[in-house]
């Protein structure tokens, strides 16, 4: 039997469908009317789709998975904006185990160099304790607050060829991750050359990389819908009003970041073909990275962003000022920009002994129109999350298990 079939019969085997219970999620929200009957009335307006994976274990500790979803269209084009910083960050920690030289691991120096215009070297990092940059502290930027430099040294680091088909193969498909975040400069042909990177101990070269260029395709991209979105978008401070043009841009659907999510919190009970080469060093590492709250950080240091600043769901429209409980830890990754949120996040609490994925995403952009800074994040978007995680919540406080979950891996992660 070939490891497609041996994936589909373990899915097969581990994740109950729920055809009976399909509309749980509809539900739930309909049991609170005052937050979500306004979002249920104009789902087209909104592109919401959700995703609820419910975790029940039996006395070994061996988990399955039911998943539940609203509107899940994995060819419903939505922009994911730094939500592909997580599938870079996997990918990154991969490629520098899978080299295998002795002495380089993720806490080594990590120089990214500049070969031609408009790339821009990077060598040093006030915010790490050393001041030098390295992959775990890239990686552990983009997590606590998601930085784009960060992300943007992983992916020249990866390679944007490498990167995608990495991830098909792993069989993460309905994606493309083509371009860098957060910086100007880059056109589409930019994007395909990617930095000279080199590792160091000290003064000692261990690892090179030189430039590199992509010849990534992405055949699948007829198949999404509405990449051409809104009735105008601002270019500089002209209006051009004609659609803006996503066609471009980032994709990775929403069952595929979940899917990510997923492989690396359960990394056993996955198929094979999903897993990552990973120490289990390295999976505590991004369970603290992932699930750590800014205050709890001395190096990079956050003395300005609340602790619900990457934690949409529960906490996304708390005051600036509240603090999250201690018995609450959500391991996840956000995204915002162009009038899309969406987070992905696996949320335990230990105290009642509940765990379960959630997953989902929102368009809020009234007008229609792209670059004006005019969405409607705090008034609809966060709410929506926060709303969405709460109810999700108290159905699973309140939801019968034969077994308790031991949870004890994911405490004490040692938060900085």
């Amino acid at each position: 039997m070939n490891r497609t079939c041996l994936a589909a019969l373990f899915l097969a085997i581990n994740i109950i469908p729920l055809a009976a219970q399909k509309n749980l999620l509809l539900k739930l929200m309909k049991s609170r009317p005052a937050a979500f009957q306004q979002l249920l009335d104009e789902p087209d307006k909104y592109d919401i789709q959700i995703i609820y994976t419910q975790i029940d274990r039996d006395e070994q500790g061996t988990p399955q998975f039911k998943q539940h979803s609203f509107q899940l269209d994995k060819n419903q084009y939505y922009y994911p904006a730094s939500m592909v910083k997580m599938p870079i960050a996997f990918m990154a920690l991969e490629k520098l185990n899978k080299l295998k030289i002795k002495g380089l691991d993720k806490n080594s120096v990590m120089k990214n160099g500049a070969a031609s215009p408009p790339q821009t070297a990077a060598e040093t990092d006030s915010t790490a304790a050393n001041g030098l940059p390295s992959l775990a502290h890239y990686i552990k930027k983009i997590f606590l607050v998601s930085d784009n430099d960060a992300s943007n040294r992983l992916y020249e680091f990866v390679g944007q060829q490498a990167l995608n088909e990495g991830l098909r193969q792993k069989d993460y498909h309905n994606l493309r991750i083509t371009h860098r975040l957060g910086v100007s400069g880059f056109d589409e042909e930019a994007n395909r050359h990617t930095n000279p990177v080199s590792f160091y101990e000290g003064e000692k070269m261990l690892y090179h990389q030189g430039e590199v260029y992509s010849h990534e395709e992405s055949p699948w991209d007829y198949r999404l819908t509405e990449t051409k979105r809104g009735k105008g978008y601002y270019e500089g401070d002209s209006l051009v009003l004609q659609p803006f043009d996503f066609s471009k841009k980032n994709y990775v659907s929403l069952q595929s970041f979940h899917d990510l999510l997923q492989a690396v919190i359960f990394p056993n009970d996955v198929p094979p073909a999903r897993r990552f080469d990973f120490s289990q060093e390295d999976y505590d590492f991004l369970y603290q990275v992932m699930s750590e709250l800014p205050r709890e950080s001395q190096h990079p240091r956050y003395d300005h962003e609340p602790d619900h600043y990457c934690k949409f769901f529960l906490f996304g429209d708390r005051k600036e000022a509240e603090r999250m409980p201690p018995n609450i830890r959500i391991f996840n990754k956000v995204g915002w920009a162009y009038g899309f949120l969406t987070d992905v996040s696996y949320i335990v609490d230990f105290e009642a002994g509940v765990e379960f994925f959630l997953a989902a995403t929102i368009h809020v952009n009234a007008d229609g129109i792209f670059n004006d800074d005019q969405y409607e994040y705090e008034s609809v978007g966060l709410p929506f999350f926060s709303q969405l995680g709460q109810v999700v919540y108290e159905h699973e406080k309140g939801r019968k298990r034969r077994v308790r979950p031991d949870l004890r891996r994911f405490q004490g992660l040692g938060y900085d």
